[in-house]
């Protein structure tokens, strides 16, 4: 019937393959030295306020991860972050492969306040231990919630008193700035690296790091961890047809509202949905045999978690693309399963 699986099933964005198409023929230099990610990043310098900061665009989210951590820390020197954090569960240890340490915090909103960051260098006090030096979010977060300003600015009041860097995983970045108060220069003010997610917001595949402050030598990292595209032009091409226009930001306001529509239909129905999101990942709670049914009936959609051996939370993502009618369908097929 419907996959609600992920946000990336489809392809792209019909003003994404509109550029691709119309630049197909167009020869340029490789490796991201080309005029359209020139415009690309000056776009993103210009959306985020931010002259001098360092753009640099990579193919996928735990890449951008990873060399970024590379770049960043030393090899005895560790990432906090929300227990349910990408690089925690769902990067194979790739951070861990480079030889730094995630230390994770258990936190029930898959968000990190001062207080849990606070917590942790008290027990990495000395030599004997890995060294605390970045916090890692990400925005939305992997259950769904979104940070505000308020709350990125009091991380970086804390990250400052305890000479920590701030990074920002954007792999969901379109969903929490089309719901939340957080815009391209407050990410700029308030961290010293995030990226803008193509990949679950439109594009082909793409992530767009930036560095608000310059950083001259992460394209030898990059190029080290094999994250250097010799088309690199594709991707300039898919960001600046999702930025320049406001394509971006629309695409992440019609999955959250379809997000909004399934989430409100789930709860009348009288189903729990424990986590409160407002972004384009929603999870629902239902008795083994109703989301056995449902997949039956060709729905697609990854399991969370079990609540108890009764019941399963599951996690419903809308996109860009997902039509009213498949939500629609949805809550009636969910209806007829009580």
């Amino acid at each position: 019937m419907y996959s609600f699986r992920n946000d990336y099933s489809e392809g792209a964005h019909p003003k994404v393959l509109q550029a691709l198409t119309e630049t197909n023929f167009e020869q340029t230099r490789g490796y991201g030295l080309d005029p359209r990610c020139k415009k690309a990043a000056d776009l993103i310098r210009s959306l985020c306020a931010a002259p001098e900061a360092d753009v640099h665009f990579l193919v996928g989210g735990t890449q951008a991860n990873l060399v970024t951590i590379e770049a960043l820390l030393k090899p005895y020197e560790a990432i906090i972050a929300a227990h349910t954090g990408h690089i925690n569960v769902h990067e194979t240890g790739a951070i861990e492969g480079t030889g730094r340490k995630v230390v994770a915090v258990p936190s029930p909103d898959g968000k990190l306040t001062p207080a849990l960051v606070e917590s942790v260098p008290e027990l990495h006090g000395d030599e004997h231990q890995v060294k605390p030096a970045m916090v890692y979010v990400s925005n939305t977060t992997e259950v769904g919630t979104v940070y505000s300003r308020a709350e990125l600015a009091a991380l970086r009041q804390c990250c400052d008193k305890h000479g920590l860097l701030l990074f920002l995983d954007g792999a969901r970045l379109g969903s929490a700035m089309a719901c939340g108060d957080v815009t391209f220069p407050d990410l700029a003010a308030l961290t010293d690296v995030f990226y803008i997610g193509g990949t679950k917001n439109g594009a082909l595949f793409g992530e767009a790091l930036v560095f608000p402050r310059p950083r001259e030598d992460f394209r030898w990292y990059m190029k080290r961890r094999g994250a250097m595209l010799a088309k690199g032009r594709l991707l300039g091409v898919q960001f600046q047809a999702l930025l320049e226009d406001g394509a971006f930001l629309d695409a992440a306001r019609h999955a959250n509202a379809l997000a909004l529509r399934l989430r409100d239909g789930v709860a009348a129905l009288g189903y729990p949905l424990p986590v409160q999101s407002p972004s384009n990942q929603q999870f629902p709670v239902f008795p083994n045999e109703v989301a056995a049914r449902l997949r039956d009936m060709g729905y697609e959609f990854e399991t969370d978690h079990a609540v108890d051996a009764g019941h399963t939370c599951i996690r419903l993502v809308t996109s860009w693309a997902t039509p009213e009618k498949a939500v629609e369908d949805f809550l009636r097929d969910l209806a007829a399963c009580k």
